[in-house]
Formats: C-alpha cells, structure tokens, sequence
C-alpha cells in the first residue's frame, strides 16, 4: 500500500487500510452485501463489522480465495452500525 494513498483515505474518512484490513484479518463475524450497483467490471462487496476502533464499513473486492483489495473505508454510520448490530443479533462487538 502506498502510504500517500493510506494517508488519503485516513486524513479523509478517519480509517487507514491498514485498521480497515482487520475486519478481514480477526475472527469476527462481519455483515456482508454485494453492492450490485458498483459491480459492472468487478464484483464489489460492502462490509460492516467491528474493529478496534469501533464499527466500519470496507468496500472491497475479492481478488481471489485469500486476497481482499481494499476499496474504500470509512466509520459505519448509526444507521449502518444498527443494521450491522441487527445481524449480529443485538449483541454490542
């Protein structure tokens, strides 16, 4: 990852690639959607799942079995964080 895209996306959306990889690295359950509308060249995948830092939303792509690329990240909002908690059957991550 070059730092001055990973520096972008912190200064912009307050996650770094780096905090947002672990959503995919922990052994946490995380809320899943295809995002159908994003998926004409490549299929696109909206996350939401909990990190250190709190709950976050990670658009990616799965470039195979075991390599996730990074989109964009950025914190979830109340009403993403409550669809997510809703998944998760109301349990607080």
């Amino acid at each position: 990852m070059a730092p001055q895209l990973n520096a972008r996306l912190a200064g912009r959306h307050g996650v770094s690639f780096e905090e947002a990889s672990a959503l995919f690295t922990q052994d946490v359950d995380y809320l899943e959607i295809f995002d159908e509308a994003h998926s004409e060249d490549e299929d696109r995948f909206i996350a939401v799942g909990p990190i250190a830092g709190g709950i976050v939303l990670v658009v990616h792509t799965d470039l195979d079995d075991e390599t996730v690329r990074i989109i964009s990240a950025r914190w979830a909002t109340k009403r993403e964080t409550a669809m997510y908690r809703s998944y998760a059957g109301g349990e607080k991550p």
